[in-house]
């Protein structure tokens, strides 16, 4: 068996770490190339003192010189390097098999693509690949003859009980349509008038799962589910009416597939990253994970419900930008990074991140954007406008302290 080389964006992140801890177990099979781990240098040190990869790339020219100091003194041997085109070239190079794509936001968009125009098996973690530019990944990966394997729990779920011959057409394969679960995050049943009250260390609390703050905020407004519809829609081919949620608090099931004759066949596990990441990376095997036995014992039931929208705004409004497709899913993730960076910043309050994606929403996208520069411009442009909002909306809320 040939030893796989890996290159892992993201690695100091919660889906970069589980990556590495599956690794760890397999060293017959795989072997760090790279890893890319933006401004925390020590986490990233001490992953380059363990795995040794050839490079490590860190955000700055300032980080990597702390990196290099950090490594000289440990006698690591790994070249450090910093700035986007190295995340590009770490991504792209023919010594690596295989990207593990977990740079969260629309900054880990140009190194996904160069690995799918370099035609490698990408492991993608980054929702916001297919949801800013969902058309222009896919059509490159085909292009450049790129496998692409879904990390998220909910894709690799469906990933997992699709047939194995899936072509893209649901209905040739009898299916109805593609359930995504969502564990409805902590407020699922909190008095609708305390959200505005809720603080960052409150919305980062996570119920069940292990993840970054961004990404902690986005469960708790459902906004992750929004994104993850919309990634759907792409990764599957699946029309967004054949596309549902549906909250199932104890996130024992990770995603559904209905078929026509009235089946429904689900994925089970415990929440933990490490059995996705591990299903991907021994394809077509199955492969040990480090995740331990679900009990079913320890279950008292599994319950579920429908999304409600005056709840989870987020969810309503990602939901209209999939059906209004075009730009509008690039202004929507644009407008709600910088809403919850504000929100994690104590600028704006819970409730107002929605009302700042919404303000951007309105108005209007352009339908025609097809290049990487200007789907990156439109970004900008939307931060731009999310902050000048949210800042208007950080004056009320002081006004309301005083």
């Amino acid at each position: 068996m040939s030893i796989q080389n890996l290159t892992i964006l993201g690695s100091t992140g919660s889906i970069g770490e589980s990556t590495l801890d599956v690794v760890a177990r397999h060293p017959d099979r795989f072997s760090v190339f790279a890893l890319a781990g933006h401004t925390q240098v020590e986490k990233l040190a001490a992953q380059c003192r363990r795995f040794q990869p050839e490079y490590a790339v860190a955000a700055d020219a300032e980080h990597a010189a702390r990196l290099a100091n950090l490594l000289r003194d440990a006698d690591v041997k790994t070249q450090v390097l910093h700035g986007a085109q190295a995340l590009i070239d770490i991504a792209s190079t023919d010594q690596v098999h295989g990207v593990m794509c977990a740079i969260v936001g629309a900054a880990g968009l140009p190194s996904a693509l160069a690995a799918a125009r370099a035609g490698k098996t990408i492991y993608l973690a980054n929702k916001e690949t297919l949801v800013v530019a969902g058309a222009l990944f896919i059509d490159t990966a085909k292009a450049g003859g790129a496998t692409v394997l879904p990390v998220d729990s909910e894709h690799n779920a469906v990933f997992q009980v699709l047939p194995r011959d899936y072509t893209g057409r649901l209905n040739e394969h009898g299916i109805a349509s593609i359930v995504l679960t969502a564990s409805g995050g902590p407020f699922l049943d909190t008095d609708l008038a305390a959200l505005e009250r809720i603080t960052p260390a409150e919305a980062v609390k996570h119920p069940n799962w292990s993840m970054g703050r961004k990404i902690s905020v986005d469960s708790a407004t459902m906004m992750n589910k929004g994104l993850e519809l919309i990634e759907a829609h792409w990764l599957f081919a699946c029309p967004p009416e054949k596309l549902e949620v549906v909250i199932h608090p104890q996130s024992v099931i990770h995603s559904m597939v209905r078929y026509r004759d009235g089946s429904v066949l689900a994925q089970l596990g415990k929440p933990d990253m490490r059995t996705p990441i591990a299903y991907c990376l021994g394809l077509p095997e199955r492969i040990e994970s480090g995740v331990g036995a679900l009990d079913f014992d320890s279950l008292s039931a599994l319950t579920f419900r429908r999304p409600d929208f005056q709840r989870f705004p987020c969810l309503k409004l990602a939901y209209e930008a999939m059906h209004a497709g075009g730009s509008a899913p690039c202004v929507l993730n644009a407008a709600n990074e910088a809403a919850v960076a504000a929100f994690l910043d104590g600028k704006i309050r819970f409730t107002d991140i929605a009302r700042t994606v919404a303000h951007c929403l309105d108005k209007g996208f352009s339908d025609g954007l097809s290049s990487l520069e200007d789907l990156l411009a439109l970004d900008s442009e939307t931060r731009r406008r999310a902050q000048a909002f949210s800042d208007g909306l950080c004056g009320v809320k002081t006004a309301m302290a005083v």
